[in-house]
């Protein structure tokens, strides 16, 4: 399975860097290289509570030629789950894109609310995006019966799963039914910190958000597990002058991701006290690592989660320790290649949906 994974992301990167590439040849007026033969596409499910970086996120997944979103599920994050299911619906239908959406935890798996209750929007997020309202329908079933029964089958063995929010979902299904882990070949979540948090000062949001599914998560044994962390995306920031690069694309998903992370970039300098006018985007870099390994530095490391504590709660504990007789159970993102993200953003969101 390591081999496997391994030449699948030797692969996708080489992948990656042919298309930016293109996209660069295409700006500077050359002609881009030839397409030799069709890349086989990483099929993904993105599991999101869609706010602003979550919407970049979801058009990254839809557009890039080398993924295939299957699905996107949603969960009580950065907004309620009313709000992140809308959301997410709406940007599929922005974009044009044909994506099923299915409806999933309206609340933490153990707690009746996040370890402080919310109080007010976010900044950063709003309720509802600035996009007209869905015209598609979420889908009848449940999302933790949809990952149940996608990775139920052998088929989900090739779905890379792309936890960007609360991990309830995630941390339900595993508990429910607990074999489906032997066909998750994967799981690449935005989440947790090492050196910084934004909720608290020990923790990040997603995780701080349901800490007891975090921990189910990283204890659950999964082949494979890639943590980008905060200490990654606050690496990788997309600037006010890059958003306007994005609007002049003259896509819908450029124009979208230029509002988004405008709005972004205005919370960051006002409620983090950010000098620089520019803002992490944290989901999407999730998703474009795994197009190209190359934008996140990570190590591996034994990772836990910290369920107790006045200060703590929600904390990813990152033991790096090489006398720790904990085995490392992920991946750790600790930095990113801004350049190579924001160049990955431009040619990403300049893409249209295929005609229908």
């Amino acid at each position: 399975m390591e081999h496997a994974t391994g030449t699948r992301r030797a692969f996708l990167k080489a992948a990656g860097m042919a298309g930016i590439a293109g996209w660069a040849a295409r700006r500077a007026g050359g002609l881009a290289p030839a397409v030799q033969a069709a890349r086989p596409r990483q099929k993904i499910i993105l599991d999101v509570d869609t706010g602003t970086d979550d919407a970049v996120a979801l058009m990254f997944g839809a557009l890039h030629p080398d993924l295939e979103l299957v699905a996107a599920t949603t969960v009580n994050g950065n907004v309620g789950i009313e709000f992140t299911t809308e959301n997410t619906l709406r940007v599929f239908d922005h974009i044009g894109v044909k994506v099923p959406v299915y409806r999933g935890m309206a609340a933490p798996i153990v707690r009746s609310d996040f370890p402080s209750p919310r109080t007010g929007g976010s900044p950063f997020h709003g309720q509802y995006l600035d996009l007209p309202a869905s015209r598609s329908r979420v889908r009848e079933t449940d999302a933790v019966d949809f990952l149940i029964a996608t990775y139920s089958r052998p088929e989900g063995r090739e779905i890379i799963l792309v936890p960007v929010g609360p991990l309830s979902n995630v941390a339900m299904a595993l508990k429910r039914a607990p074999r489906i882990v032997e066909n998750i070949p994967e799981i690449v979540l935005m989440g947790g910190a090492h050196e910084m948090g934004n909720v608290t000062a020990s923790a990040e949001f997603n995780v701080w958000a349901d800490p007891e599914a975090a921990q189910v998560v990283f204890r659950s044994g999964v082949a494979k597990l890639t943590m980008v962390a905060l200490d990654a995306t606050h690496r990788a920031q997309v600037s006010r002058e890059d958003a306007a690069r994005l609007r002049a694309l003259g896509t819908p998903a450029g124009t979208a991701a230029a509002t988004f992370i405008e709005r972004r970039v205005q919370g960051y300098m006002e409620f983090d006290r950010q000098a620089r006018p520019a803002a992490p985007v944290h989901d999407a870099l999730a998703v474009a690592s795994i197009v190209n390994p190359a934008v996140i530095e990570a190590v591996p490391a034994h990772v836990d989660v910290e369920t107790d504590g006045a200060l703590t709660v929600g904390r990813t504990v990152v033991d790096r320790r090489t006398r720790s007789t904990a085995k490392p159970n992920a991946r750790v993102a600790l930095g990113a290649d801004e350049p190579l993200f924001v160049r990955m953003l431009l040619e990403t969101m300049g893409r249209t949906a295929p005609a229908a």
